[in-house]
């Protein structure tokens, strides 16, 4: 482990959780930043309209 000397300050019993939490929030922040800035994510999330893509058609195929 690289950061093997951090344990003699921080005891793993506090520093474990606090790795955890600290990457819980991120992750719940990052996730409700999507969610309050974009609108495709509300629609998604609300089952939105939804949109079949289609494939293009033969004739603007690329030929060899």
């Amino acid at each position: 482990m690289i950061y093997s000397k951090m344990w003699c300050v921080v005891k793993p019993s506090v520093g474990v959780p606090v790795f955890i939490a600290a990457v819980a929030i991120a992750s719940f922040s990052v996730h409700l930043a999507l969610t309050l800035n974009t609108t495709w994510v509300k629609n998604f999330l609300n089952g939105g309209a939804k949109m079949v893509a289609e494939a293009p058609a033969a004739d603007n195929a690329v030929k060899k």
